[in-house]
């Protein structure tokens, strides 16, 4: 008897270990399935006769993108006030009568400026801003024509989606609000839009910061085209950032000339590195993107060859002399914009004198109070 109840007790062994290992083979088979699969995107299939187009415009030293698809129009930003008329004609010239969405990515001017014009064209439905309060000029007339309108401003959060015809349009950030209240290029509207297979990121000024909060928050940031942060400045497209992104293309939205030497020559280099040829409204005008679902396909206003488009700006106003440093300095720091910079760089010798301090402290220490400058990276 006791032969016999060990025996059964083998078999019943022996059963569950086959039960056990047939188990975790087909959970390994289902795994490797599932890796030949192509990536999920429910947004991947777009109707018979759709179409989806970004405009990035050349507005100078800002940003604006038209986006159209299905009909339906959403502008995001609308570059300095300067470019005021550049909108207005193009939303004409578009038949643009109506936005779905106008999105402000935060309200300094070269991003809020124009878009009072685009007001004075189309209807807003939606309007999108990471803040509902500003002081400046250009954001103030961008609520007065809101207002106008009956539109409020929608301070949307992350996980948010609108539609755009077939395309969907998610906010990723900011996902979390910067250590300084007056740090607006982190407290940036961070916009994704996917239409079909194809997506485009639109990161307004974010710099490392934001860029950082968005990987630790482990957002899906991979997309076709990547919209370059803050013109090309070298506090923003960290090698982390782009590597997750990982975009086939990259817009700078710059101005000719302009007085900060974007886009920066190490961006250049970084965007260059991960593969991604890079379109510039500096030196082609506007640039017309047209996806299918499947890829896209690019027009430009005017051709650039390569080597011109991977040349950094160049700063046209005559810049002070450099400044005479105590021995040992090793940063000029703003104690108004809370700035710091190397001791050769042209923007420091511009700095007021009362605003205008030096220091001997390591950059680990100096780089706890202040944030370094877009031009000179210390």
């Amino acid at each position: 008897m006791t032969r016999e109840r060990s025996s059964g007790r083998l078999g019943w062994r022996i059963k569950n270990a086959l039960v056990t290992l047939l188990f975790f083979a087909l959970v390994v088979l289902a795994f490797l399935a599932w890796q030949e699969l192509p990536p999920f995107d429910h947004a991947a299939k777009v109707p018979e006769g759709s179409s989806f187009s970004v405009r990035f415009l050349d507005v100078g030293q800002g940003d604006a993108a038209l986006v159209l698809c299905d009909g339906e129009a959403m502008l995001i930003d609308g570059g300095p006030a300067e470019a005021s008329q550049k909108i207005y004609s193009t939303l004409e010239q578009q038949g643009i009568r109506t936005l779905k969405l106008i999105v402000n990515s935060h309200p300094h001017e070269d991003h809020v400026g124009g878009l009072a014009a685009a007001l004075n064209v189309a209807e807003a439905e939606t309007a999108l801003s990471p803040v509902t309060e500003y002081d400046g000029r250009g954001f103030q007339a961008f609520l007065r024509y809101l207002d106008e309108q009956g539109v409020a401003l929608t301070v949307p959060k992350p996980g948010d989606i609108y539609e755009l015809g077939s395309a969907e349009v998610e906010i990723l950030g900011p996902v979390a609000a910067p250590d300084d209240p007056a740090d607006l290029n982190n407290d940036c509207l961070i916009v994704r839009v996917t239409y079909g297979k194809t997506s485009f990121l639109f990161t307004g000024d974010m710099e490392k910061e934001e860029e950082q909060s968005l990987l630790d928050a482990g957002v899906k940031l991979r997309s076709t085209v990547l919209k370059v942060g803050h013109h090309g400045s070298g506090n923003a497209s960290s090698y982390p950032f782009l590597r997750e992104v990982d975009p086939a293309y990259a817009v700078i939205s710059v101005g000719a000339g302009n007085d900060y030497g974007h886009p920066m020559e190490s961006v250049l280099t970084r965007l260059t590195e991960v593969g991604a040829s890079i379109y510039r409204t500096d030196l082609m005008g506007d640039i017309l993107c047209v996806s299918d679902g499947k890829g896209v396909s690019w027009t430009v206003e005017k051709e650039a060859d390569s080597a011109a488009l991977e040349t950094p700006g160049d700063m046209t106003r005559n810049a002070a002399a450099p400044l005479e440093v105590p021995e040992g300095t090793t940063y000029i720091l703003n104690t108004r914009s809370k700035v710091f910079h190397e001791v050769w760089c042209p923007r420091a010798a511009e700095i007021s004198e009362k605003n205008r301090t030096y220091t001997q402290a390591p950059r680990e220490t100096v780089a706890e109070g202040y944030r370094p400058c877009g031009y000179c990276e210390p």
